[in-house]
C-alpha cells in the first residue's frame, strides 16, 4: 500500500506565520495526485515534508506507517527535482546506477534494472554520454530513470518540466502519464501550471496560502468549483465573475445570498442581437481577439467589466458592439464569502423564470 495520509501538518520558519497550518490530506494509493497552486502557496513545502526534507508538526503516514522522524532514504520514496540534480562528471549509466550502489544492490541486478528503465524512458542509446551532451528533455529522462530504478513506493516530482520548452513539456507530460499507468504506483506531482495539473492528474489538490481550497478529479475541479478561488484559478481564460446584480431583470427567485455570478468563456456566445428565453444577454464592445488555430478567445468590454468568450467556430466575429449571450443553466453562483451555492440554487431551479432581456 502506498496511500499517503497527512494529519494536522503545520510548518513555520522561525517566528514567521505558518506557511502550512493544520493541513489534512489523503493521497490515494496508485493515484497521480497533483499539488497545484500559485507561488508561495506551500505545495513544494508539503512535498518536501512528505519526502522528509523538511520537519513539521503532525503526522505523515505512508501505508499506515508514521514517517516523521524517519530519514528520507528510508522512506522508499524517490524524488525528481526541477533542476535534474545530475552529477556532471558521471555518465548517464553512472547517474542512474548511483543510488543502487548506495542501496548495495548486487552488480548483475543493477545492470538489469538500468537496462530496464533506460529502455522504458528511451535512453538506451545514451548510457555512455555525460549530462552536458544531452538535451534538456534527455536530462529530465535521466532524472526520471534514476528515480524509477529504485522501484520506490512513491514518486515525488517538484515542477520537473518547468525548465523545458513547450514542445518538450508536452512530450514529457505524456511520458509521465504512460509511466504512471504502467507502474500503478503513487505519484505526487507539484506544479503551478494548471495545464499540467488538469491533463496529468487523476486527483488535483488546489492550494492557496497553505490551505487546500479543493481536492477532486480534474473534471470536477473544472465543472464544479467549490469557491471563487478555484473558479478563477482553473481555466484559460478563467471563469468570468460578475456582480450578481447583473441578474436583475433576467432571473426571478434568485436566493438572496447570491452575491457573485460566473460562467466559463466557452459557455457564452457573441451575437449581433439579444436572444430571449433562457439566456442572459450582456451588451458590450469586442475590443480584442486571440487566434489559437482550433479556437478564438474574444475580449469584450462591458459596463460590468471585461468578459472573455472562447469559441471553437472558424467564423471570426468582427470588432464592434456585440451581445454576450449565456444560458441560465451555464451559470455558477457564489455567496459573499466566495463559496459556491449552486447546489442549493439548482434545487430551486424550477422556480427560476427567464424573462425577456432588454438591451
Amino acid at each position: 500500500m502506498s496511500e499517503i495520509n497527512l494529519r494536522g501538518i503545520t510548518k513555520a520558519y522561525g517566528k514567521n506565520p505558518p506557511v502550512i497550518k493544520d493541513l489534512n490530506l489523503n493521497i490515494r494509493d496508485g493515484s497521480l495526485t497533483v499539488l497545484l497552486g500559485p507561488s508561495g502557496c506551500g505545495k513544494s513545502t508539503l512535498l518536501r515534508i512528505i519526502a522528509g526534507l523538511e520537519d513539521a508538526s503532525g503526522e505523515v503516514l505512508l501505508g499506515g506507517n508514521n514517517m516523521l522522524g524517519i530519514e528520507p532514504g528510508d522512506r522508499q520514496i524517490a524524488m525528481v527535482f526541477q533542476n535534474y540534480a545530475l552529477y556532471p562528471t558521471m555518465s548517464v549509466r553512472d547517474n542512474i546506477e548511483f543510488g543502487l550502489k548506495n542501496m548495495k544492490i548486487p552488480k548483475p541486478d543493477r545492470a538489469h534494472r538500468v537496462k530496464e528503465v533506460t529502455e522504458m524512458v528511451g535512453l538506451a542509446d545514451y548510457l555512455d554520454r555525460k549530462p552536458q551532451h544531452l538535451s534538456g528533455g534527455q536530462r529530465q529522462r535521466v532524472a526520471l530513470a534514476r528515480a524509477l530504478v529504485k522501484r520506490p513506493r512513491v514518486f515525488l516530482m517538484d515542477e520537473p518540466l518547468s525548465n523545458l520548452d513547450a514542445k518538450l513539456r508536452t512530450q514529457i507530460r505524456a511520458d509521465i502519464i504512460e509511466l504512471h499507468r504502467n507502474l500503478s504506483t503513487t505519484f505526487v506531482y507539484v506544479t503551478h501550471d494548471q495545464v499540467e495539473a488538469m491533463s496529468m492528474g487523476t486527483d488535483v489538490v488546489l492550494m492557496e496560502n497553505g490551505m487546500i481550497r479543493q481536492q477532486d478529479r480534474p473534471d470536477m475541479i473544472y465543472h464544479s468549483p467549490n469557491n471563487l478561488f478555484t473558479a478563477q484559478f482553473i481555466g484559460s481564460p478563467p471563469m468570468n465573475i460578475l456582480d450578481a446584480r447583473i441578474l436583475t431583470g433576467f432571473l426571478e427567485n434568485v436566493p438572496t445570498n447570491v452575491v457573485y455570478v460566473g460562467f466559463r468563456p466557452e459557455s457564452a456566445s457573441l451575437l449581433d442581437c439579444a436572444t430571449t428565453k433562457g439566456n442572459i444577454n450582456i451588451p458590450g464592445e469586442l475590443v480584442a481577439r486571440e487566434m489559437f488555430g482550433d479556437q478564438i478567445i474574444y475580449k469584450v468590454k462591458t459596463q460590468w467589466g471585461q468578459i472573455y468568450v472562447k469559441s471553437s467556430s472558424s467564423t471570426i466575429v468582427e470588432y464592434g458592439s456585440r451581445i454576450i449571450s449565456v444560458g441560465n443553466e451555464k451559470l455558477y453562483f457564489f455567496d459573499s464569502d466566495g463559496s459556491a451555492i449552486k447546489k442549493a440554487f439548482n434545487q430551486d431551479l424550477g422556480a427560476v423564470i427567464p424573462l425577456e432581456a432588454v438591451v
